[in-house]
């Protein structure tokens, strides 16, 4: 835990300022652009060096892109992603494709199934070594130790050097696929659900393989997930997405303690309860996720939203800070910070 909680001050390693990304819809013969679906829509937050943030939301909500945006596999629309290393700073959203490949070994990506991320045709010596390869280390013994080094810090066995992908199950994949990102030790981890693909038992084991690695190595990780009961033990911070925005942005344990945001409420009353016989008093979202496509005027969570008032349906609220180090995007910010969410009355639009 010290290395996480020094993480939290520590300088800056990323900070994405009105991050968009828009996808064209195209119709008719001529193909012509007819809309936008607006995947991620004015995202801005800072990740600490050493430091853990969760981005959490449901399916669809646009936090793959964003990942994607901040790792340059896909080119934003609009906003800026600064990052920093070796005593400098660049703007990753900007950057050319020429510089950027460069900068590719300090930013490494844990992906979310880990048997498609992993060539079925490579042993995992090969894999792990890679990217030990393409940047420079020709060496073949060396690589091999380096290789040896990673298979041992994420747990598995050195005499499984030369075994296929087959012959490994689904956690032990995903171990693989942690120690290629480590391979280059890279100044920032980009996890997209690392573990949503995996068993429940192994899940609680690849977690504490990251938060073990985090406290030994200083990681900086940015860890995509929809499950807020999965990141609740590994993250510092907690942003909450929703339709391309973030909604709610505080340190884990105050978030936990005390959602103010009225979707993040929903979405910890959604989570189970490790208490036998404890009975939760789960909110039901009525109607479905706003189309990011055609998102509702005013604050795209109103038509969900049981607290919403007439003038959420026209006014689109910003992110604020309600408290220190803890922002939220909500009309109704003071009340919920001043009475407490469960207090609030229920007032239909």
């Amino acid at each position: 835990m010290s290395a996480r909680s020094e993480g939290l001050e520590a300088p800056v390693l990323l900070e994405v300022k009105g991050l968009k990304k828009y996808f064209p819809i195209r119709k008719g013969l001529l193909r012509r652009v007819v809309g936008q679906v607006k995947a991620v829509d004015g995202v801005s937050f800072a990740i600490r060096k050493g430091e853990t943030l969760a981005l959490v939301g449901e399916s669809g909500c646009g936090k793959t892109t964003v990942s994607r945006c901040i790792l340059r596999a896909m080119a934003p629309s609009e906003g800026a992603i600064n990052f920093a290393f070796e005593g400098r700073t660049v703007d990753l959203a900007t950057l050319p494709r020429k510089r950027l490949r460069p900068l590719r070994r300090h930013m490494q990506m844990v992906f979310q199934d880990p048997y498609s991320s992993l060539n079925p045709r490579m042993v995992v010596g090969d894999t792990i070594g890679e990217p030990l390869l393409i940047n420079g280390m020709t060496d073949r013994a060396e690589r091999r130790r380096r290789v040896l080094e990673l298979m041992e810090l994420v747990g598995l066995p050195g005499a499984a050097i030369n075994r296929f992908p087959h012959a490994f199950s689904g956690g032990q994949r995903q171990r693989i696929g942690i120690a290629r990102a480590l391979a280059l030790n890279p100044a920032l981890i980009v996890a997209d659900e690392p573990v949503s693909a995996l068993d429940v038992s192994v899940q609680a084991q690849i977690l504490n393989l990251l938060l073990d690695l985090q406290d030994r190595l200083g990681l900086t990780v940015l860890f995509v997930a929809h499950d807020l009961s999965v990141v609740k033990h590994v993250s510092d911070r907690v942003a909450v997405m929703y339709v391309g925005r973030i909604v709610e942005l505080a340190e884990t344990e105050a978030l936990y303690r005390r959602p103010l945001h009225p979707y993040t409420e929903a979405l910890l009353s959604a989570a189970p309860t490790p208490v036998p016989g404890a009975v939760s008093q789960r909110i039901i979202l009525e109607r479905d996720i706003a189309d990011p496509a055609n998102p509702p005027p005013g604050c795209a969570f109103h038509p969900r939203c049981r607290y919403a008032e007439a003038r959420c349906k026209v006014e689109r609220p910003d992110m604020v800070e309600v408290e220190p180090g803890r922002q939220v995007a909500c009309l109704r910010a003071g009340e919920l910070v001043l009475r407490g969410i469960t207090d609030m009355p229920h007032e239909a639009v």
